[in-house]
């Protein structure tokens, strides 16, 4: 029977143009899926994109042989439908792919470890629904091109709508969907549309009643179960979970403290401490800065942070050094709203929501204290570890200023990406210096115009009371060693940090996976 439906072209281009906006909306959704795991870095991005784009063109040569062979519709819309049914599943059963996939190939994977697990998971999660939607403008082409009269037309049609189906897919879930409510619903409003359009062909034609009627009430199930839909499962005792425009968002909360995790599940971004001085972590070797920067000793100091997070660090600048004018450069506004809600940051915190650098090439401020804490595993802002971007930090600081980085993948092997970025500094920096931090892959590295840091940290150290912060700066004084670049220099031009990080981030996975090789292997 042939489809009412069929007879006008606006029910194909409405199709077309819908697949095209699903397909951008699943490799969007697929970046935020795989974030928490594998972070959101050029690599992982590269790996997305790469499989979607082979399982479109695969799809391409599928649906044209199919169309060729067998002008029926209902095929193209059994597809459509299968797929929408999938993509309704990923955010339910994809977060256990990914960690199977990834403990199974821990077990004989021992380098790029990153590449393979992201590569496979995506294959195995996103690769079959892309093939499906690919299948899509071969064969609208074939029920849509009357004659070669207008065939050129017609397929004009069809890829402007793809594309700019395409264009309201990228930025629908990037600034509506995703931050308003989350991936797995987005992920179930692109499927129900999907759904939604085969419905209405299979009842145009009255077939596939049974089929139509499972796939709804399932999409209905999953919609109701979608607000309990958690990425980190294994997890307990999280007290918030959310996502915005740039990050994936976990707050825990117990007697002792308060995390906040970002893109990736096991790193703490910002902590709350609450029954102890101090973290324990890098946040308390970088307020060696300030000490260095003598703001113990005098008034009318500034500090400026880069990578505010939910202000552990400006918190601290404040009890230790009060009346300090402290502001923080968060790209993030829901982490600047989370360090108010759940961090009780100070009021006297000033916040500009907005990229680091972009706020340094803007402000005229000098500072005692820069701090740039934006790196995170190999997700390194490129712009914010060039010799152009240590320039401007240096001409933002006062005659005794200081500048702490905290970088946190700290290797034993020659030019990782921490000598690129010391070697970068010193370029800017005619004295430099690091430390590595306690029981971590933090290293806190401290740069000023200053000859004298050594000497002005010590006498600086000794005014302190005697406590927890005191015995923190003498440790970290006994640890600092004077670093002499190398000529390794990162520019905006070129500075393949992901690429020099990811072979930090191999060495640190398979130290940690060598475990569960012992244990799976014996």
């Amino acid at each position: 029977m042939e489809s009412k439906l069929m007879r006008h072209k606006y029910f194909l281009y409405a199709t077309e143009f819908f697949a095209g906006m699903s397909v951008m909306a699943v490799e969007l959704g697929a970046s935020r899926l795989m974030a928490p795991y594998f972070s959101s870095s050029q690599i992982v991005w590269t790996v997305i994109i790469g499989v979607i784009m082979i399982a479109m063109a695969l799809g391409n040569v599928w649906g044209g042989r199919s169309a060729d062979k067998r002008q029926d519709p209902g095929r193209l819309y059994r597809r459509l439908m299968i797929a929408a049914v999938w993509i309704a599943l990923i955010p339910f059963l994809g977060r256990y792919l990914i960690v199977g996939i990834s403990l199974l190939l821990a077990t004989f994977i021992s380098s790029n470890f990153l590449i393979w697990a992201a590569l496979f998971t995506c294959l195995a999660i996103f690769a079959f629904p892309c093939v499906l939607l690919g299948t899509v403008t071969p064969s609208l082409v074939k029920y849509t091109v009357a004659s070669l009269d207008n065939n050129g037309k017609t397929v004009g049609e069809l890829g402007a709508l793809n594309t700019i189906g395409s264009i309201i897919g990228t930025f629908l879930p990037t600034f509506v969907t995703i931050p308003a409510v989350g991936t797995a619903a987005t992920f179930l409003i692109f499927s129900g549309v999907l759904a939604f359009i085969s419905i209405l062909y299979f009842v145009s034609v009255k077939k596939k009643k049974i089929f139509c009627t499972v796939t709804a009430a399932l999409l209905v199930v999953l919609a109701v179960l979608t607000p309990k839909v958690t990425f980190a499962f294994w997890e307990t005792g999280v007290t918030l979970e959310d996502e915005s425009i740039y990050n994936y968002l976990q707050v825990k909360d117990d007697e002792d403290k308060t995390i906040l995790s970002t893109n990736v599940l096991f790193g703490v971004q910002s902590i709350k401490m609450k029954n102890q001085e101090l973290t324990g972590l890098y946040y308390d070797y970088a307020l060696a800065a300030p000490v260095m920067a003598g703001m113990n000793t005098k008034d009318d100091n500034s500090v400026m942070i880069l990578g505010l997070g939910s202000g552990t660090y400006a918190t601290y600048c404040d009890e230790y050094f009060p009346g300090t004018k402290i502001q923080g450069a968060e790209i993030d506004e829901k982490i600047a709203r989370i360090a108010t809600e759940y961090f009780d940051m100070p009021s006297s915190v000033d916040v500009a929501v907005e990229d680091g650098r972009a706020y340094l090439t803007a402000s005229e401020e000098l500072y005692d204290v820069i701090l740039v804490d934006a790196y995170q595993d190999i997700t390194i802002p490129f712009q914010m570890s060039s010799l152009e971007f240590f320039t401007q930090v240096k001409e933002h600081l006062k005659d005794n200023g200081v500048m702490v980085v905290n970088m946190n993948m700290k290797s034993q092997a020659e030019d990782s990406i921490n000598d690129y970025l010391c070697d970068t500094i010193a370029a800017v920096f005619p004295n430099v210096y690091r430390v590595p931090v306690e029981g971590s892959t933090n290293m806190e590295v401290f740069a000023t115009a200053s000859d004298s840091l050594p000497e002005d940290f010590e006498e600086n150290s000794s005014r302190l009371e005697k406590g927890a912060f005191r015995a923190m700066m003498e440790q970290v004084s006994g640890g600092l060693e004077e670093y002499q670049g190398q000529g390794r220099i990162l520019t905006d031009d070129k500075a393949p940090v992901e690429l020099l990080g990811m072979k930090v981030l191999d060495e640190i996975i398979g130290d940690e996976l060598d475990y569960y090789r012992k244990l799976y292997l014996g």
